[in-house]
């Protein structure tokens, strides 16, 4: 049995699409049949289970100053809380060390089999800011993509294209993780990601649904933005594009011309009239009013957008795998 906060029952939601997808050098893998898309459609991830890693992030900043901050004794805590879940599933782990500021790691988390010239990559920053325990900015994409990897665990999955997930460090002083990552791999290696996807706040509580815009971006972007409108879409869910730019950590990939994309649920920005007509929430305030506050608590996540955004995870993990 795997290593889990809870035992849960996971449906399948059936959805279908067909998408070709490219790498970063350019090669072009088959569009998905029927069956294959129905296959790769991503399972339910259940919102309390997700809540539940929250509350460990949270208990974790507790007891070391009240936040995970790069360099903070409880930025490592929260790392090996995920790594040890992620091994006691089967994955292999990698602590990616770096310096900046003092010493940084990234968590590299890669699950057996698929083609590793071509590799699919989610992720997201681990560290927050040193004001709070930075519970929306970034523990709820860590959550999210932590739960989503057990669930690949437990249901065994099998992809075609190779599954890597990564949890970055250093991201609020500079995205100084991610672009470590980036400028360690070879060519060689860079061109066998076929694309990244990220994920940056998705339990914001007051919150929009933004998805990356492919605009300007590497070519194959305008697949993954696709994919995650397309899942929003059959829930019946409005989306809008955002253009975050240099942002989060989907920069160094885009730089390196990797297709890239990403959803989140808004930050220190204002939510419109029309905004708050369409996704409900209060217009006239920030979609995150704690964002890089103390206030950044488990009590500052909507499980709505957080159960919804982690099965924006799953379905982008399970359809673009495949």
């Amino acid at each position: 049995m795997k290593l889990r906060l809870a035992l849960v029952t996971l449906s399948t939601v059936a959805l279908t699409a067909a998408i070709a997808y490219g790498t970063a050098s350019g090669a072009q893998a088959p569009a998905l049949s029927p069956a294959q898309a129905q296959i790769a459609a991503g399972p339910d991830i259940p919102g309390a289970d997700v809540q539940a890693h929250l509350a460990q992030l949270q208990a974790i900043a507790d007891a070391n100053g009240g936040n995970r901050a790069h360099g903070e004794p409880g930025f490592r805590a929260g790392l090996d809380y995920i790594k040890g879940a992620l091994d006691a599933a089967g994955f292999t782990t990698q602590l990616q060390e770096f310096s900046a500021f003092g010493t940084g790691w990234n968590l590299i988390a890669d699950w057996p089999g698929g083609d590793e010239n071509q590799v699919m990559m989610f992720g997201g920053h681990a560290d927050g800011v040193s004001a709070g325990p930075g519970i929306n900015d970034n523990g709820s994409g860590s959550a999210g993509l932590l739960e989503v990897a057990l669930t690949v665990a437990e249901q065994t999955l099998q992809p075609a294209k190779h599954l890597r997930f990564a949890w970055w460090g250093a991201e609020e002083l500079g995205l100084i993780g991610s672009t470590h990552y980036v400028s360690s791999l070879p060519q060689t290696e860079l061109d066998k990601i076929a694309g990244y996807v990220n994920f940056d706040m998705i339990g914001s509580p007051n919150p929009g649904y933004f998805v990356y815009s492919s605009e300007g971006q590497p070519e194959g972007s305008a697949n993954i933005e696709k994919m995650l409108t397309d899942h929003y879409a059959a829930l019946s869910i409005p989306t809008e594009t955002t253009n975050i730019g240099g942002r989060s950590d989907h920069a160094a990939f885009a730089d390196a011309g990797i297709p890239i994309g990403g959803v989140f649920s808004g930050a220190e920005q204002t939510k419109s009239s029309e905004q708050a007509a369409k996704w409900g929430g209060t217009a006239g305030e920030a979609f995150d009013e704690c964002y890089h506050s103390s206030c950044d608590t488990v009590d500052n996540i909507d499980a709505t957008a957080l159960d919804n955004n982690s099965d924006a995870i799953a379905d982008a993990v399970w359809t673009l795998t495949a």
